[in-house]
């Protein structure tokens, strides 16, 4: 079976990260978001894009 080295990697990063917080997904989560906090780096964020609703009116 093929493997990708790379996916490989990332679940292997991500299963250390939980497990250094004890999987414990809001320390996981409040980890993430102080690590972005200080990254220096722009973030962009998209709105949810809405769903038609035109369409489903008419049916």
């Amino acid at each position: 079976m093929w493997k990708d080295e790379i996916l490989e990697e990332i679940y292997r990063i991500r299963e250390e990260h939980a497990k250094a917080f004890n999987y414990d997904l809001q320390a996981i989560c409040d980890d993430l978001r102080q690590k972005q906090a200080v990254s220096n780096r722009q973030i962009i964020s998209q709105p949810l894009k809405q769903r038609n609703r035109l369409h489903s009116k008419s049916q």
